[in-house]
């Protein structure tokens, strides 16, 4: 079975949309909150999520969502958001036990947020460039 590309062995890699003000401050969140290093970043319209989303079958173009890429594994919407968290230390960790909902209400609930995000937080014109002060946890880095 082919390996994801970019990844390392034991690395994460959440893709976000580079160009959506929330998904940027949820990025920029994660990354204050010491998000475990072995989880990495690329904006789906860079080269590199868009090489992942092809690896894990889910379209590269216009893309409306978050995605986890733990080797041959994905999630996608809600589940990716909560695996992500599960990986932040006490107390924000404990925010990943909604996961155990059932898929369709934590799916309804951020599909009513990722439809407006725009409208409700803005947007980039381009994918927004990722702060110096993290060196290493992006892919294109």
């Amino acid at each position: 079975m082919p390996t994801p590309p970019f990844i390392q062995p034991g690395e994460k890699v959440v893709l976000y949309d580079g160009v959506c003000k929330l998904c940027n401050s949820w990025v920029n969140f994660l990354l204050r909150r010491k998000l475990d290093r072995h989880v990495r970043f690329a904006a789906v319209q860079s080269e590199e999520g868009k090489a992942l989303l092809r690896f894990a079958g889910l379209p590269d173009e216009n893309i409306r969502t978050i995605v986890l890429i733990e080797g041959h594994r994905h999630w996608v919407r809600a589940q990716a958001i909560l695996h992500v968290m599960r990986r932040l230390p006490f107390p924000w960790g404990l925010l990943s036990l909604l996961r155990f909902f059932p898929h369709f209400i934590s799916n309804f609930i951020y599909n009513r947020i990722a439809v407006n995000r725009y409208r409700l937080f803005g947007r980039y014109d381009v994918q927004h460039p990722v702060s110096p002060d993290y060196p290493g946890r992006f892919l294109h880095q």
